[in-house]
């Protein structure tokens, strides 16, 4: 019996050191973060003893994490584990927390820094080439009578029009604009107006996308018998790659302003909240002088240059800018 009493004591003895050693390796660690090349990343430093947290990732989105912020750690020291470098004691954390000096240093570090919004504009001009020319020419004929306006007008429009698609080629369009036949009037005083003739008009309208032979179609409408060209106008039909780089242009124009006042308040663009693109501006067509008497017969060349157009983009932008407290 006494031989049972004392194995059962023994038992008892070796439990009780088993649990004694098994609950002694759940310490707490405060100290200083501090990071290391280790794969963990963290270690504590508490006076001259350094635990490698093995799981820091946990508390890694905690604003008070940061280096030499003072915490406080539950765990269990992992004897059995090896680093590459030993840096420090292998420590799994089962809870850590920020000590209450080192948080409230955290809530003036917070305190000290701001978010304010900054509105600011972009603005870009660029330049580009002309795709196509646009010319109005018309034939007019005059005559005592209308029906003799009217065949005359015909008559030159038909060759005009013959002219104009030979010389334009097959890509250019050619439509008509304008037809008019109306009375000539004297106004004499104290009487009523009278009809001394009329005048025929028949207007066509040239489309090029070839600007070279804006010249040839000019002298070819004159040797062909029209006599009014009311204006050549050069535009920019395909302007979607020159809208895009406008637009980005204006863009990072705006982006820079934001950055250069966040900077300006001792801060920086933490992001960009909303753009707006407040306004695109097509390019304006470039008129040339109006030509309104033309020769039937054109020796030298007419000399048409093409300018360049200019197209605009205004950006909107809001940036969330943090600013420092000076």
């Amino acid at each position: 019996m006494r031989g049972k009493i004392l194995t059962m004591l023994g038992v008892l003895a070796l439990l009780t050191l088993f649990a004694g050693q098994t609950f002694a390796k759940e310490i707490t660690v405060r100290g200083k973060l501090k990071r290391t090349v280790e794969a963990g990343g963290w270690v504590i430093v508490a006076g001259n003893q350094k635990y490698l947290l093995l799981n820091a990732q946990r508390y890694q989105n905690e604003k008070w994490f940061t280096e030499t912020s003072e915490v406080e750690a539950v765990g269990e020291v992992k004897t059995d584990v090896m680093t590459t470098y030993m840096e420090g004691t292998p420590f799994e954390v089962r809870m850590l927390r920020p000590l209450a000096e080192s948080g409230s240093t955290a809530a003036m570090q917070s305190d000290s820094r701001t978010l304010t919004k900054v509105l600011v504009t972009g603005n870009s001009i660029i330049q580009a080439q002309p795709d196509t020319a646009i010319l109005n020419i018309s034939v007019v004929t005059q005559a005592r009578a209308a029906l003799d306006a009217q065949q005359q007008n015909a008559n030159k429009s038909d060759a005009v029009v013959r002219a104009l698609k030979s010389a334009a080629g097959a890509g250019a369009e050619i439509k008509t604009s304008g037809y008019s036949l109306q009375p000539q009037r004297v106004y004499k005083e104290n009487q009523p107006p009278s009809i001394v003739g009329y005048e025929a008009r028949n207007s066509v309208t040239v489309t090029l996308s070839d600007l070279t032979k804006v010249g040839a179609v000019i002298d070819a409408a004159s040797q062909a018998g029209a006599n009014d060209v009311s204006g050549i106008s050069f535009t920019l039909r395909k302007d979607r790659p020159a809208h895009d780089q406008a637009l980005a242009d204006a863009t990072r124009e705006a982006v820079s302003k934001a950055q250069v006042i966040a900077t300006a308040l001792g801060g920086r663009v933490v992001r960009i909240l909303e753009v707006q693109e407040e306004g695109f501006e097509r390019p304006r067509p470039i008129y040339t002088d109006q030509i309104q008497t033309m020769r039937a017969a054109s020796v030298t060349p007419t000399p048409i240059e093409v300018g360049t157009l200019d197209i605009t983009s205004r950006v909107q932008l809001i940036a969330e800018v943090e600013v420092g407290v000076r």
